[in-house]
């Protein structure tokens, strides 16, 4: 149920419809939208009536909500959601670049990863303190020492840190550093850490699953802004499928999907997506063209040299030639959205409703 406040609805007016939400035993989700605020409804077991709403002062109108991750559905709100970071907006207008290595892996190595990331117009620095590995024997981060590492390297260039939480124990720590908390592909369905993370301030990064469909995508979403956090950013990283010339299949046909059935912004892993750092810049390109709202790229000083995923980073360098040709799409696009929406509103303002006459002789013409 998503119950829409009227435009000149008050404070008070909000309040008394989430104390009667409260009293029935259910939980409201004010969710302020451009025009006006709509109040989600999460516990229920099955419909609630809509008459228990529509008398109160305040509401225009009550609704049922058809899809299974209710608080994640553009049924409840319409407009984009936009993610703010460090400061830093995604799901605007611009597209975001996050960079840095998989792993942290000493000061020095962050620090000048960091520089590189910020050289080449990015915003965000990503690396594990905590990697969660396939094997026992790979390196494992460097846990808190990793983590102030990162915070250093946020100091020194205010880039914003995204960081990995990958399980409840530590995610208090990873929270107390970080801008943005990731969670996993291998964690996408660990709920007890989607509610920690429901109840966390920081923005989530929630990578989808390697084998997740989208809707198990979305209801994964949904576990978060079910406990109260709504700042969620969605990231594409790559399914597996029986393809054995990339890591993962990148789907991209996943970020239109998203956005028509989800306010939530979308951003794509081009380096997890494919594996091997040949592929990083052309899916990174298709990823900028799908509509993405942003990259996620591993970038290493030294990728021969990384102790985590080096294959799949790029060198500074070659991060530079990504932002600059994905600015260059990115620019484009818009640039063609505008035009696009200058000519439809030409269109209409020259559109003039045809005399009867007119019509009459153009009938007559057709006729001959």
């Amino acid at each position: 149920m998503l119950v829409l406040m009227k435009t000149h609805a008050g404070d008070s007016d909000i309040a008394l419809v989430c104390a009667k939400i409260e009293a029935l035993g259910y939980k409201p989700h004010i969710i302020p939208g451009e025009q006006r605020t709509a109040i989600g409804i999460t516990g229920n077991s099955g419909p609630v009536d809509a008459a228990e709403f529509e008398g109160l002062p305040g509401v225009a109108e009550a609704i049922r909500v058809s899809k299974a991750y209710k608080l994640v559905s553009r049924e409840t709100k319409p407009e984009n959601t936009v993610v703010t970071v460090n400061g830093q907006p995604i799901g605007g207008e611009d597209v975001v670049f996050c960079g840095g290595p998989c792993a942290v892996e000493s000061r020095e190595q962050i620090l000048e990863s960091a520089r590189a990331v910020k050289a080449a117009g990015g915003r965000l620095l990503r690396g594990g303190a905590y990697k969660p590995r396939t094997s026992p024997y790979s390196f494992q981060g460097l846990g808190e020492r990793g983590l102030q590492y990162l915070a250093e390297a946020r100091e020194e260039t205010g880039l914003g840190i995204v960081t990995e939480a990958i399980d409840v124990e530590t995610f208090d720590l990873v929270e107390r550093y970080a801008d943005c908390v990731q969670i996993g592909a291998r964690n996408m369905q660990n709920f007890s850490l989607l509610r920690r993370a429901g109840r966390s301030r920081k923005p989530i990064l929630l990578k989808r699953g390697m084998s997740s469909t989208l809707e198990e995508f979305l209801m994964a979403a949904e576990y978060i802004l079910a406990d109260g956090n709504y700042n969620v950013i969605l990231c594409e990283r790559g399914v597996r499928t029986f393809a054995d010339h990339t890591r993962n299949t990148l789907d991209l046909s996943v970020v239109p999907a998203v956005q028509s059935l989800s306010h939530l912004p979308i951003i794509v892993d081009p380096s997890h997506g494919t594996g091997k750092r040949d592929k990083v810049l052309p899916m990174a390109l298709a990823a900028i063209a799908a509509g993405a709202s942003g990259l996620i790229v591993e970038v290493h000083p030294m990728p021969e040299r990384a102790l985590s995923d080096g294959y799949q980073s790029l060198d500074p360098a070659q991060f530079v030639e990504l932002t600059e040709a994905c600015r260059a799409i990115a620019n484009l696009l818009a640039a063609r959205r505008v035009e696009t929406a200058e000519k439809k509103k030409g269109d209409t303002a020259g559109y003039l409703t045809p005399s009867r006459e007119t019509v009459s002789a153009e009938v007559a013409l057709h006729k001959r």
